[in-house]
Protein backbone atom coordinates (compact mmCIF):
# COMPACT_ATOMS: atom_id res chain seq x y z
CA UNK A 1 0.00 0.00 0.00
CA UNK A 2 1.28 3.33 -0.90
CA UNK A 3 1.71 6.24 2.20
CA UNK A 4 -0.87 8.70 1.11
CA UNK A 5 0.18 11.80 -1.15
CA UNK A 6 0.88 14.99 0.86
CA UNK A 7 -2.04 16.81 0.24
CA UNK A 8 -4.12 13.28 0.54
CA UNK A 9 -2.78 13.80 4.40
CA UNK A 10 -4.88 16.32 4.87
CA UNK A 11 -7.48 15.39 4.78
CA UNK A 12 -7.01 11.30 6.30
CA UNK A 13 -7.46 12.75 9.77
CA UNK A 14 -7.91 16.86 11.76
CA UNK A 15 -4.83 18.96 11.72
CA UNK A 16 -4.87 20.40 15.17
CA UNK A 17 -1.46 23.07 14.32
CA UNK A 18 0.26 23.84 11.21
CA UNK A 19 3.58 25.90 11.04
CA UNK A 20 3.31 27.91 8.00
CA UNK A 21 6.18 29.58 5.86
CA UNK A 22 4.98 32.60 6.34
CA UNK A 23 7.23 36.31 4.69
CA UNK A 24 3.92 38.24 5.13
CA UNK A 25 3.33 38.75 1.58
CA UNK A 26 0.41 38.40 -0.42
CA UNK A 27 0.31 34.84 -0.70
CA UNK A 28 1.47 33.69 2.35
CA UNK A 29 -1.13 35.77 4.34
CA UNK A 30 -4.15 34.59 2.23
CA UNK A 31 -2.75 30.62 2.83
CA UNK A 32 -2.75 31.94 6.80
CA UNK A 33 -6.36 32.58 6.49
CA UNK A 34 -7.11 29.94 4.22
CA UNK A 35 -6.05 27.39 6.94
CA UNK A 36 -7.53 28.43 9.76
CA UNK A 37 -11.30 28.89 7.94
CA UNK A 38 -10.34 25.68 6.25
CA UNK A 39 -8.68 23.16 9.13
CA UNK A 40 -9.82 25.31 11.95
CA UNK A 41 -6.34 24.50 13.03
CA UNK A 42 -3.55 26.53 15.24
CA UNK A 43 -1.47 28.62 12.74
CA UNK A 44 2.30 29.24 14.15
CA UNK A 45 4.01 31.81 11.43
CA UNK A 46 7.32 30.93 10.58
CA UNK A 47 9.39 33.53 9.04
CA UNK A 48 13.13 32.76 8.18
CA UNK A 49 15.46 35.74 8.30
CA UNK A 50 18.24 34.48 5.56
CA UNK A 51 18.95 38.27 4.56
CA UNK A 52 16.27 40.00 3.42
CA UNK A 53 16.69 43.25 5.06
CA UNK A 54 14.56 44.88 5.86
CA UNK A 55 11.28 42.71 4.99
CA UNK A 56 10.97 41.40 7.87
CA UNK A 57 9.98 44.55 9.92
CA UNK A 58 6.61 44.54 11.39
CA UNK A 59 5.38 41.20 10.03
CA UNK A 60 4.72 40.10 13.74
CA UNK A 61 1.53 42.67 14.33
CA UNK A 62 0.67 41.53 10.20
CA UNK A 63 0.45 37.51 11.04
CA UNK A 64 -1.27 38.44 14.62
CA UNK A 65 -3.84 40.41 13.30
CA UNK A 66 -4.17 38.01 10.13
CA UNK A 67 -4.66 35.30 12.62
CA UNK A 68 -1.63 33.44 13.72
CA UNK A 69 -1.40 32.61 17.34
CA UNK A 70 2.37 33.56 17.41
CA UNK A 71 4.85 34.76 15.02
CA UNK A 72 8.63 33.37 15.52
CA UNK A 73 11.32 35.04 13.70
CA UNK A 74 14.49 32.87 13.13
CA UNK A 75 17.98 34.73 12.65
CA UNK A 76 19.68 31.90 9.87
CA UNK A 77 22.29 34.19 8.68
CA UNK A 78 25.01 32.42 10.22
CA UNK A 79 24.25 28.80 9.35
CA UNK A 80 22.78 29.49 6.06
CA UNK A 81 26.56 31.06 5.16
CA UNK A 82 28.56 28.58 7.36
CA UNK A 83 26.05 25.64 6.83
CA UNK A 84 25.20 25.92 3.22
CA UNK A 85 26.23 28.31 0.93
CA UNK A 86 29.84 27.94 1.67
CA UNK A 87 29.60 23.94 1.53
CA UNK A 88 28.53 24.84 -2.16
CA UNK A 89 30.68 27.25 -3.06
CA UNK A 90 33.53 25.10 -2.60
CA UNK A 91 32.06 23.15 -4.95
CA UNK A 92 31.99 26.14 -7.49
CA UNK A 93 28.34 25.12 -8.07
CA UNK A 94 26.50 26.69 -11.55
CA UNK A 95 23.33 25.68 -12.44
CA UNK A 96 23.08 25.38 -16.48
CA UNK A 97 26.06 27.89 -16.94
CA UNK A 98 24.58 30.87 -15.23
CA UNK A 99 22.81 30.87 -11.87
CA UNK A 100 24.98 30.63 -8.82
CA UNK A 101 21.36 29.30 -6.55
CA UNK A 102 21.02 31.92 -4.59
CA UNK A 103 17.27 30.80 -3.67
CA UNK A 104 17.77 27.43 -4.05
CA UNK A 105 20.11 27.07 -1.57
CA UNK A 106 18.37 29.32 1.10
CA UNK A 107 15.10 26.53 0.96
CA UNK A 108 17.07 23.62 2.79
CA UNK A 109 18.11 26.03 5.57
CA UNK A 110 14.36 27.50 5.96
CA UNK A 111 12.57 23.95 5.84
CA UNK A 112 15.03 22.56 8.27
CA UNK A 113 14.33 25.25 10.63
CA UNK A 114 10.84 24.82 10.11
CA UNK A 115 10.93 21.26 11.18
CA UNK A 116 12.34 22.08 14.51
CA UNK A 117 9.83 24.87 14.91
CA UNK A 118 7.07 21.88 14.48
CA UNK A 119 8.44 19.69 16.56
CA UNK A 120 9.09 22.22 19.33
CA UNK A 121 5.88 23.53 19.18
CA UNK A 122 4.40 20.11 19.14
CA UNK A 123 2.79 20.65 15.60
CA UNK A 124 1.32 17.53 13.57
CA UNK A 125 1.64 19.50 10.16
CA UNK A 126 3.89 22.23 7.94
CA UNK A 127 2.64 24.62 5.44
CA UNK A 128 3.98 26.33 2.23
CA UNK A 129 3.05 29.01 -0.21
CA UNK A 130 5.04 27.10 -3.26
CA UNK A 131 3.10 26.68 -6.38
CA UNK A 132 3.04 23.65 -8.25
CA UNK A 133 4.64 24.89 -11.22
CA UNK A 134 8.17 25.91 -9.42
CA UNK A 135 10.84 24.03 -7.88
CA UNK A 136 10.49 25.84 -4.26
CA UNK A 137 7.54 23.20 -3.62
CA UNK A 138 9.98 19.96 -4.24
CA UNK A 139 12.87 21.58 -2.25
CA UNK A 140 10.58 22.00 0.79
CA UNK A 141 9.15 18.73 1.02
CA UNK A 142 12.63 16.78 -0.19
CA UNK A 143 13.57 18.24 2.97
CA UNK A 144 10.27 17.24 4.99
CA UNK A 145 10.53 14.25 3.84
CA UNK A 146 14.09 13.62 5.18
CA UNK A 147 14.33 15.08 8.30
CA UNK A 148 10.48 14.68 8.98
CA UNK A 149 8.83 12.10 7.40
CA UNK A 150 5.82 11.90 10.19
CA UNK A 151 4.71 15.83 9.40
CA UNK A 152 1.97 16.12 7.65
CA UNK A 153 2.36 18.57 4.06
CA UNK A 154 0.19 21.26 3.54
CA UNK A 155 0.59 22.57 -0.37
CA UNK A 156 -2.58 24.59 -1.09
CA UNK A 157 -1.57 26.25 -4.39
CA UNK A 158 -2.31 22.03 -5.19
CA UNK A 159 -5.06 21.16 -3.78
CA UNK A 160 -8.89 20.89 -5.33
CA UNK A 161 -10.12 23.10 -2.67
CA UNK A 162 -8.00 25.76 -2.97
CA UNK A 163 -10.28 27.67 -5.21
CA UNK A 164 -7.99 30.50 -6.00
CA UNK A 165 -7.18 31.18 -9.73
CA UNK A 166 -4.28 33.84 -9.45
CA UNK A 167 -3.76 37.25 -8.06
CA UNK A 168 -7.00 38.83 -8.18
CA UNK A 169 -8.50 36.23 -6.95
CA UNK A 170 -5.86 36.56 -4.02
CA UNK A 171 -7.02 40.30 -3.62
CA UNK A 172 -10.45 39.76 -3.26
CA UNK A 173 -9.85 37.44 -0.52
CA UNK A 174 -7.46 39.56 0.92
CA UNK A 175 -9.96 43.10 0.94
CA UNK A 176 -13.36 40.42 1.78
CA UNK A 177 -11.27 39.13 5.26
CA UNK A 178 -9.13 42.45 5.92
CA UNK A 179 -6.00 41.12 5.67
CA UNK A 180 -3.05 43.95 6.12
CA UNK A 181 -1.17 43.15 3.12
CA UNK A 182 -0.73 46.23 1.31
CA UNK A 183 -1.95 44.75 -2.94
CA UNK A 184 -2.68 46.23 -5.84
CA UNK A 185 -3.64 44.31 -9.03
CA UNK A 186 -0.62 45.58 -10.80
CA UNK A 187 2.12 43.08 -9.88
CA UNK A 188 4.92 43.86 -12.73
CA UNK A 189 7.57 41.16 -11.27
CA UNK A 190 8.06 39.03 -8.22
CA UNK A 191 11.54 39.16 -5.94
CA UNK A 192 12.88 37.25 -3.98
CA UNK A 193 15.90 38.30 -1.42
CA UNK A 194 18.42 36.73 0.55
CA UNK A 195 21.84 36.88 1.90
CA UNK A 196 23.48 35.72 -1.00
CA UNK A 197 21.66 37.55 -4.30
CA UNK A 198 18.04 38.66 -5.41
CA UNK A 199 16.22 37.18 -7.81
CA UNK A 200 13.21 38.37 -10.18
CA UNK A 201 10.79 36.77 -12.36
CA UNK A 202 6.81 36.76 -13.31
CA UNK A 203 5.07 39.85 -14.73
CA UNK A 204 6.98 41.41 -17.27
CA UNK A 205 9.85 38.98 -17.36
CA UNK A 206 7.95 35.94 -18.65
CA UNK A 207 8.40 37.55 -22.05
CA UNK A 208 12.31 36.55 -22.56
CA UNK A 209 12.42 39.19 -25.46
CA UNK A 210 11.87 42.23 -22.58
CA UNK A 211 14.45 43.84 -20.96
CA UNK A 212 14.42 44.41 -17.52
CA UNK A 213 13.68 47.57 -15.36
CA UNK A 214 16.87 49.73 -14.93
CA UNK A 215 15.75 50.50 -11.52
CA UNK A 216 14.65 46.91 -10.69
CA UNK A 217 17.82 45.97 -9.16
CA UNK A 218 19.16 46.24 -5.76
CA UNK A 219 22.17 44.94 -5.06
CA UNK A 220 23.81 46.18 -8.43
CA UNK A 221 24.27 49.18 -9.90
CA UNK A 222 23.88 49.34 -13.70
CA UNK A 223 27.82 48.61 -15.36
CA UNK A 224 27.58 51.50 -17.25
CA UNK A 225 27.11 53.48 -14.30
CA UNK A 226 30.05 52.03 -12.21
CA UNK A 227 33.22 54.00 -11.05
CA UNK A 228 35.20 55.17 -14.43
CA UNK A 229 38.39 53.47 -12.14
CA UNK A 230 38.51 49.81 -11.76
CA UNK A 231 39.24 48.44 -8.38
CA UNK A 232 41.15 45.77 -6.79
CA UNK A 233 40.41 43.35 -4.05
CA UNK A 234 42.07 40.62 -2.28
CA UNK A 235 40.58 38.02 -0.51
CA UNK A 236 42.00 35.27 1.51
CA UNK A 237 40.80 31.44 1.78
CA UNK A 238 41.55 28.49 3.95
CA UNK A 239 40.17 24.97 3.13
CA UNK A 240 38.40 26.63 0.41
CA UNK A 241 36.48 29.06 2.26
CA UNK A 242 36.93 33.17 2.06
CA UNK A 243 38.03 34.09 5.61
CA UNK A 244 39.47 37.92 4.94
CA UNK A 245 38.79 40.59 2.55
CA UNK A 246 41.54 43.02 1.74
CA UNK A 247 43.29 41.93 4.79
CA UNK A 248 40.13 41.83 7.39
CA UNK A 249 38.79 38.27 8.67
CA UNK A 250 35.12 38.44 8.68
CA UNK A 251 32.72 35.78 9.80
CA UNK A 252 30.85 33.79 6.66
CA UNK A 253 28.01 36.19 6.88
CA UNK A 254 29.74 39.01 6.84
CA UNK A 255 32.13 38.23 4.49
CA UNK A 256 28.91 37.82 1.91
CA UNK A 257 27.40 40.99 2.81
CA UNK A 258 31.07 42.89 2.35
CA UNK A 259 31.75 41.07 -0.59
CA UNK A 260 27.90 42.32 -1.72
CA UNK A 261 29.11 45.78 -1.23
CA UNK A 262 32.46 45.71 -3.38
CA UNK A 263 31.24 43.84 -6.57
CA UNK A 264 27.68 45.64 -6.41
CA UNK A 265 29.34 48.77 -6.88
CA UNK A 266 30.99 47.82 -9.74
CA UNK A 267 27.98 46.38 -11.18
CA UNK A 268 29.00 42.72 -11.11
CA UNK A 269 26.93 40.00 -10.97
CA UNK A 270 24.03 40.51 -12.65
CA UNK A 271 22.10 37.51 -14.96
CA UNK A 272 19.50 37.13 -17.12
CA UNK A 273 18.83 33.73 -18.32
CA UNK A 274 15.90 31.29 -19.12
CA UNK A 275 16.05 27.95 -16.69
CA UNK A 276 14.93 24.90 -16.76
CA UNK A 277 12.34 24.23 -13.40
CA UNK A 278 12.81 20.62 -12.63
CA UNK A 279 9.13 20.06 -13.36
CA UNK A 280 9.56 20.28 -16.81
CA UNK A 281 8.77 24.40 -17.61
CA UNK A 282 10.92 26.54 -18.96
CA UNK A 283 11.07 29.77 -16.82
CA UNK A 284 13.13 33.33 -17.68
CA UNK A 285 14.18 34.46 -14.46
CA UNK A 286 16.97 37.71 -13.51
CA UNK A 287 19.57 37.51 -10.44
CA UNK A 288 22.10 39.78 -9.15
CA UNK A 289 24.52 38.06 -7.15
CA UNK A 290 27.14 40.42 -6.60
CA UNK A 291 29.30 38.83 -3.29
CA UNK A 292 28.77 35.44 -4.80
CA UNK A 293 30.57 36.29 -8.24
CA UNK A 294 33.34 38.08 -6.45
CA UNK A 295 33.89 34.88 -3.85
CA UNK A 296 33.77 32.49 -7.11
CA UNK A 297 36.43 33.85 -9.64
CA UNK A 298 38.67 34.67 -6.32
CA UNK A 299 38.17 30.66 -5.48
CA UNK A 300 38.86 29.55 -8.51
CA UNK A 301 42.19 31.88 -8.80
CA UNK A 302 43.28 29.66 -5.49
CA UNK A 303 42.67 26.72 -6.84
CA UNK A 304 44.09 27.34 -10.01
CA UNK A 305 47.63 27.26 -8.15
CA UNK A 306 46.71 24.35 -5.63
CA UNK A 307 44.81 21.58 -6.93
CA UNK A 308 46.07 18.63 -8.56
CA UNK A 309 45.32 18.74 -12.11
CA UNK A 310 43.24 15.53 -11.91
CA UNK A 311 41.31 16.42 -8.84
CA UNK A 312 40.31 19.47 -10.14
CA UNK A 313 39.19 17.74 -13.87
CA UNK A 314 37.30 15.36 -11.21
CA UNK A 315 35.47 17.55 -9.23
CA UNK A 316 34.54 20.17 -12.64
CA UNK A 317 33.00 16.74 -13.85
CA UNK A 318 30.46 16.27 -11.21
CA UNK A 319 29.77 20.51 -10.31
CA UNK A 320 26.63 20.26 -12.99
CA UNK A 321 25.45 17.18 -10.79
CA UNK A 322 26.35 18.33 -7.75
CA UNK A 323 24.37 21.55 -8.99
CA UNK A 324 21.43 20.20 -10.03
CA UNK A 325 21.38 18.63 -6.55
CA UNK A 326 21.05 22.00 -5.05
CA UNK A 327 18.55 23.33 -7.97
CA UNK A 328 16.33 20.15 -7.84
CA UNK A 329 16.33 20.09 -3.79
CA UNK A 330 18.34 17.17 -2.92
CA UNK A 331 20.29 18.98 -0.11
CA UNK A 332 19.90 16.23 2.52
CA UNK A 333 20.15 13.61 0.01
CA UNK A 334 22.92 10.75 0.41
CA UNK A 335 24.65 11.94 -2.63
CA UNK A 336 24.61 15.38 -2.24
CA UNK A 337 25.99 14.49 1.54
CA UNK A 338 28.47 11.79 -0.39
CA UNK A 339 29.61 14.31 -3.18
CA UNK A 340 29.82 16.60 -0.48
CA UNK A 341 33.00 14.48 0.95
CA UNK A 342 34.67 14.01 -2.26
CA UNK A 343 34.70 17.99 -2.94
CA UNK A 344 36.02 18.81 0.81
CA UNK A 345 38.76 16.13 0.61
CA UNK A 346 39.86 18.29 -2.37
CA UNK A 347 39.66 22.05 -0.91
CA UNK A 348 42.33 20.89 1.71
CA UNK A 349 45.14 22.77 -0.06
CA UNK A 350 43.19 25.14 -1.41
CA UNK A 351 44.64 28.33 0.83
CA UNK A 352 45.86 31.80 -0.65
CA UNK A 353 45.17 34.92 -1.68
CA UNK A 354 43.64 36.17 -4.74
CA UNK A 355 43.70 39.73 -6.09
CA UNK A 356 40.26 40.17 -8.51
CA UNK A 357 40.07 43.45 -10.62
CA UNK A 358 36.33 44.80 -10.72
CA UNK A 359 35.65 47.43 -12.96
CA UNK A 360 31.92 47.91 -15.68
CA UNK A 361 30.51 44.50 -14.49
CA UNK A 362 33.32 42.53 -14.96
CA UNK A 363 35.38 40.79 -12.33
CA UNK A 364 38.69 39.39 -13.49
CA UNK A 365 41.47 37.49 -11.63
CA UNK A 366 44.82 39.79 -11.54
CA UNK A 367 46.84 37.71 -9.19
CA UNK A 368 46.88 34.99 -6.54
CA UNK A 369 49.24 33.25 -4.79
CA UNK A 370 49.43 30.40 -1.82
CA UNK A 371 51.63 28.42 0.51
CA UNK A 372 50.21 25.32 -0.91
CA UNK A 373 51.06 25.88 -4.81
CA UNK A 374 52.20 23.51 -7.21
CA UNK A 375 53.23 26.06 -9.70
CA UNK A 376 56.98 26.10 -10.04
CA UNK A 377 57.98 28.89 -12.06
CA UNK A 378 61.36 27.36 -12.74
CA UNK A 379 59.63 24.36 -14.30
CA UNK A 380 56.70 26.34 -16.38
CA UNK A 381 59.27 29.19 -17.79
CA UNK A 382 59.90 29.06 -21.79
CA UNK A 383 63.70 30.62 -20.68
CA UNK A 384 65.03 27.69 -18.67
CA UNK A 385 65.01 24.27 -17.82
CA UNK A 386 64.00 24.05 -14.14
CA UNK A 387 64.86 20.01 -14.21
CA UNK A 388 62.51 19.28 -16.48
CA UNK A 389 63.80 17.60 -19.67
CA UNK A 390 62.22 18.24 -22.96
CA UNK A 391 63.25 15.00 -24.52
CA UNK A 392 61.40 13.72 -22.12
CA UNK A 393 58.53 14.48 -24.30
CA UNK A 394 59.10 12.53 -27.25
CA UNK A 395 58.41 9.36 -26.08
CA UNK A 396 55.31 10.53 -23.55
CA UNK A 397 54.03 12.03 -27.65
CA UNK A 398 54.64 9.02 -29.49
CA UNK A 399 53.18 6.54 -26.57
CA UNK A 400 49.91 9.17 -26.81
CA UNK A 401 50.12 8.64 -30.72
CA UNK A 402 50.21 5.08 -30.87
CA UNK A 403 46.87 4.55 -31.30
CA UNK A 404 46.16 7.56 -33.32
CA UNK A 405 48.39 5.78 -36.01
CA UNK A 406 47.10 2.48 -35.52
CA UNK A 407 43.45 3.85 -36.52
CA UNK A 408 45.62 5.52 -39.62
CA UNK A 409 46.95 2.15 -41.04
CA UNK A 410 43.56 0.28 -40.26
CA UNK A 411 41.58 2.62 -42.78
CA UNK A 412 44.30 3.38 -44.87
CA UNK A 413 44.29 6.75 -44.77
CA UNK A 414 47.40 7.48 -43.73
CA UNK A 415 48.61 10.92 -44.63
CA UNK A 416 45.54 12.09 -46.17
CA UNK A 417 43.68 12.95 -42.72
CA UNK A 418 39.65 12.95 -42.52
CA UNK A 419 37.82 14.80 -45.35
CA UNK A 420 33.63 16.28 -44.95
CA UNK A 421 31.86 14.52 -47.20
Amino acid sequence: MRPPRANEADTMEKIGKVVLAYSGGLDTSVILRWLLDRFGCEVVAFCADVGQAEETIGLEKKALKTGASKLIIADLRAEFARDFVFPMMRANAVYEGYYLLGTSIARPVIARKQVEIARMEGADAVAHGATGKGNDQVRFELTFARLAPELRIIAPWRRSDWTFKGRADMIAYANEKKIPVQVTSEKPYSMDRNLVHVSFEGGILEDPWREPYKDMFRLTVAPEDAPDKPEYVEIEYAAGNPVAINGERLAPAAIIERANEIAGRHGIGRVDMVENRYVGIKSRGVYETPGATLLSHGHRAVEQLTLDREVMHLRDSLVPRYAEMVYYGYWFAPEREALQALIDASQTDVNGVARIKLYKGSATIAGRKSPNSLYDPAMSSFEEAGGYDQSDAEGFIRLAGTRLRAIARARGDSGKGRREK
